[in-house]
This record gives structure tokens, C-alpha cells and sequence, in this order.
């Protein structure tokens, strides 16, 4: 029996139809319109494509977009001069600093001088550091594992007291999602390159998250029957007999694993569309901050 299909793509539309008529209400309410500010440093082809879909997504949501392309030869000085700005301007509500920086840039430096109130990527240091702690909630959430975490919700997972694997230990998803598995009450095991016999480990999963970066890795006979397998990959691989000579696959073996699971993301098509999402809604949350601090 084939696993529940947990479609991102229609989850995020309708999150994005409650986000826009949230937006539409600030408007009208307070004269508020929430701005997102996307800082891109050089020219990679993927970042740039992130940040392009990020603006599009603002747009059909109501929120004002502000881009900012800087060369790749950017300061440190330079790039820290622009988010004070950004930290001192009323419309922008949000900053968004598109990763990975070039690397002499200090990037812990850059996301520690993001506004706590605007770091809408919760990567500021103080976020992840509440978010790693007990008893201690983060102003936002990152917005990849608070994707997973929804599309957990919306299929009804009981988080509290399941086994959880987390495949990869990446700052920006492995290791938050774990966290928040913690904070959910899971019993949390993360696996990375040094897991020894990976297979079994990850088969004793009732929830898998799997972003570790390496097409279709995770395979049926890995997978315990009627697991959640949440996959966060998202890899091009090459494919002639496809119109463009490519596709993109996730971490998972997506059919083979169906075939397993209790229920499954696609990908793409499951967590991706999720991102944008939170990133909006964490946007929405940061301009409802400000006008309760303004008293509006």
C-alpha cells in the first residue's frame, strides 16, 4: 500500500491565501505594509534563482520586496554598513542575508548584526541559542525545518514521545529541525557522515527528516514501515531523456520509499514550496511586532 503523498505545493497555497489576507488587514488597520529586505553577495546561479522566487512570493502575498545585489568583492565593512541601514528603516520589517556568503566574509559576524526583531531567517545567533535551549523560545524560527514541522502537523504526526532521525547536521536545517523535534518531545538521533551502519539507525525512525544533500540516498530498505519521511533534498541530477538533459530528485528514493511509508514529501513539489512560506509568515510576525512596539 502506497504512502499518504503530503503535497507542500497545496498547503503552502492556502498558508499563502491566510498570509495575504493578514497583509490586507494590516493595511487597512494600521497603514502597515510588511517589507522584506533580500541581500544577495555575488553571483551564484542557485542563490540568485532563491531570492528571485523569494521577491515573486512577497508580491503575491502583499509584501513589499526590497533587493539588494552586491559583488562578490564586497567588504565585510560594506556588507555590515548596509544591514544597520536596513536595521534603521522603518518599511523594512524582515532581512533576509542570502547564504553562503563569499568566504572572506565572516558570516556569524553579519547575521549576528541583523536586528533581532527582523532576523526573519532566525539565524542570529541569539535566536538559534534560545532555540537550542530548554524552556526558551526563539522570536523566528528558520524556515526550512519550521516547513517540516507544519507539513508534520498537517498530517496529523504525533511528535511527542516518536523516534526522529535527522539526516545531516547543517546549521541551516539538520540541527534546528532537531531542535525543534526536542522541544516537541521527540526522542532525536542525527546522523551525518561518521553514523555508523546508517541504514539501521535511520530504520528506527518513526519521523525521518532527510537533508543531508545526496540524491535518492535514502532507500525502501531503510525505512520502517509507516515512518513520516519528510524529504528536505533537493539535487539535480543529469537525465537525457529529459527535456532539459536534467531533473531534480531529493535525498530519498522517492518510489521506492512510497512503497514503505506511512506518508512521504515529494520533492520538489513538498518542502520547498513550504521555505517561502514560513519566510512570509515569519515577515507578517516581525511587522506585527513592530506596530504592537510602536503602539499602533
Amino acid at each position: 500500500m502506497s504512502a499518504q503523498i503530503i503535497d507542500g505545493n497545496v498547503i503552502a497555497e492556502r498558508m499563502q491565501a491566510e498570509i495575504a489576507a493578514a497583509v490586507q488587514k494590516m493595511k487597512d488597520e494600521h497603514g502597515v505594509t510588511p517589507g522584506l529586505a533580500a541581500v544577495l553577495v555575488g553571483d551564484n546561479p542557485a542563490s540568485r534563482q532563491y531570492v528571485g522566487m523569494k521577491r515573486r512570493r512577497c508580491a503575491k502575498v502583499g509584501i513589499d520586496s526590497f533587493g539588494y545585489e552586491l559583488p562578490a568583492t564586497t567588504t565585510q565593512e560594506e556588507l555590515h554598513k548596509l544591514i544597520l541601514e536596513l536595521n534603521a528603516d522603518p518599511k523594512v520589517h524582515g532581512i533576509l542575508v542570502q547564504l553562503p556568503l563569499p568566504d572572506h566574509i565572516d558570516e556569524e559576524a553579519i547575521l549576528g548584526a541583523i536586528q533581532l526583531e527582523k532576523d526573519v531567517d532566525g539565524f542570529h545567533p541569539v535566536n538559534i541559542g534560545r532555540l537550542a535551549m530548554k524552556g526558551r523560545e526563539p522570536l523566528f524560527i528558520p524556515a526550512t525545518p519550521y516547513g517540516c514541522m507544519v507539513l508534520l502537523d498537517e498530517v496529523g504526526v504525533q511528535v511527542s514521545g516518536a523516534n526522529a532521525v535527522v539526516l545531516g547536521r547543517s546549521n541551516i536545517v539538520g540541527l534546528p529541525a532537531a531542535m525543534l523535534l526536542l522541544h516537541r518531545n521527540a526522542t532525536v538521533t542525527i546522523c551525518h557522515s561518521r553514523t555508523k551502519d546508517l541504514p539501521a539507525v535511520v530504520r528506527t525512525a518513526d519521523i525521518l527528516i532527510a537533508a543531508v544533500g545526496r540524491p535518492e540516498m535514502v532507500k525502501a530498505d531503510w525505512v520502517k514501515p509507516g515512518a513520516v519521511v519528510i524529504d528536505v533534498g533537493s539535487n539535480r541530477i543529469e537525465d537525457p531523456t529529459a527535456e532539459k538533459g536534467y531533473r531534480w530528485v531529493g535525498d530519498v528514493a522517492f518510489d521506492e520509499v512510497k512503497e514503505v511509508a506511512g506518508a512521504i514529501t515529494p520533492s520538489p513539489g513538498g518542502v520547498g514550496p513550504m521555505t517561502i512560506t514560513m519566510l512570509l509568515k515569519n515577515t507578517l510576525r516581525a511587522a506585527e511586532m513592530a506596530i504592537a512596539k510602536a503602539g499602533k
